[in-house]
């Protein structure tokens, strides 16, 4: 039974999830990025960004949050819990190594999304006994996004077959092998290099939305 601390949390959408990645993204920052994925119909965009410093990725998080607002898209922060409480995100996303799940819900409260990265079935079972709202699948393919090895696409049959909570494709997926993984019925699929990296990005987001 939900708590009435529940009902102000949004569900994570279906369709598409972005993911930020100037370092792909052909000189472009991580706003223009955000600013064309919007454009394009994107469902969900999460701010990843590793190496500028903590201030800068502040402002960009602020700057990112008021245009996903603004345009009825779902907002994540990776990593950064406080900065996700600090700009009202719709979520924030952890990953193995990171804060128990239990601890971040004790950090926000019920009413912000939570999602876990996790690399194999026993991780997603975890994931769902301890709480998280979602999680993420992968990485399907080999992928440049991270180092970790990838999983194939047993464990996404295996998220379809079991999972009863939200999952996320991700990992090396791109329009070439898209197919690969819709056939295999995922909640949401995430692109980034294919994205951020293309020449027209908001064309691109329309592209993978129509075969979603």
């Amino acid at each position: 039974m939900r708590s009435k601390a529940d009902n102000n949390k949004r569900i994570l959408p279906r369709g598409l999830y972005g993911i930020t990645g100037e370092k792909f993204s052909m000189g472009r920052s991580n706003i223009e990025c955000v600013r064309e994925m919007v454009r394009g119909g994107i469902e969900v965009i999460q701010y990843r960004e590793k190496e500028k410093p903590l201030r800068d990725k502040i402002e960009e998080i602020k700057e990112i949050r008021e245009l996903c607002r603004l345009n009825n898209v779902f907002f994540i922060v990776n990593d950064h819990i406080d900065t996700a409480l600090l700009v009202g995100a719709d979520g924030v996303h952890v990953g193995q190594d990171d804060m128990h799940i239990s601890d971040v819900r004790t950090l926000v409260g019920n009413d912000m999304t939570i999602g876990l990265s996790t690399h194999s079935p026993q991780q997603a079972m975890q994931a769902v006994v301890d709480g998280a709202d979602y999680i993420g699948v992968g990485p399907i393919f080999p992928t440049t996004t991270k180092d970790t090895p990838s999983v194939g696409l047993e464990y996404l049959e295996f998220a379809t077959a079991n999972i009863n909570i939200p999952f996320v494709a991700i990992g090396g997926i791109k329009l070439h092998n898209i197919h690969e993984i819709t056939k295999r019925k995922p909640y949401s699929v995430c692109l980034v290099s294919e994205i951020v990296g293309a020449e027209d990005i908001e064309t691109t987001v329309r592209k993978v939305r129509d075969i979603l």
